[in-house]
């Protein structure tokens, strides 16, 4: 099984490099485009780190991670306009470059660097505290409700890290049309949370009573 695992871990790191390249540099016309190797190194080393520590110690968690594919109607929406938000981001920042339409200060794109660190670092928490995390909404067997941690600040921190994360690529990218187009994921992800509160609510044991614990889903203090 492990072996296994490793293989399909393996194989979607590959695809996923080898996609967001293309989506980067061709569009580019060059592979001199440092912005674009500066976010797939920061991007896809970590991830590669914390591949192998959930392939060791909870590969149980990996291969929920692994398996993308959404049941619900409505989560299978959010999943198809943010793979066109990742597209139509990557591309024009790659065009960005080309064609020197728009500039960012440095500073900026090193400001992006610290921010997408900060908010993977955010991630990486979520999963620790989360044995329940898969990258699909539905209600496991024998889940429980989890309300300590950043659980216990906000009900979804996972998306309160993507929320500071998909942005700060553009800025990465040295893009503001690309980051302009990343703030498309707020509405994209307000109907996402919306869907899936409705499901644990009517699937998961305790969910109520931690909802009227937890009053902010994603942003504490404003939402």
């Amino acid at each position: 099984m492990t072996g296994k695992l490793c293989f399909q871990a393996a194989a979607k790191f590959l695809i996923g490099l080898l996609i967001m390249m293309l989506l980067l540099f061709f569009p580019a016309g060059t592979l001199r485009y440092w912005n674009g190797w500066l976010l797939i190194g920061i991007l896809f080393i970590p991830m590669l780190i914390a591949g192998a520590v959930m392939l060791l110690r909870r590969p149980d968690l990996l291969k929920k991670r692994l398996n993308t594919e959404e049941k619900e109607k409505e989560q299978k929406k959010a999943v198809a306009l943010s793979a066109v938000m990742f597209v139509a981001a990557f591309v024009v920042a790659g065009l960005n470059f080309r064609y020197e339409w728009l500039h960012m200060l440095k500073w900026m794109i090193c400001a992006a660097v610290v921010l997408f660190a900060a908010a993977y670092l955010l991630y990486a928490e979520v999963l620790r505290e989360n044995v329940y995390l898969s990258r699909t909404v539905e209600v496991q067997e024998n889940q429980k409700v989890i309300d300590t941690g950043l659980y216990g600040i906000v009900r979804h921190p996972m998306y309160s890290a993507t929320l500071l994360l998909f942005p700060s690529m553009g800025l990465v990218l040295g893009s503001p049309v690309s980051f302009l187009i990343f703030l498309l994921y707020i509405p994209i992800i307000a109907g996402r949370i919306k869907n899936e509160e409705k499901i644990l609510m009517e699937g998961l044991e305790g969910y109520a009573a931690y909802r009227n614990k937890v009053r902010y889903r994603i942003i504490p203090g404003i939402w």
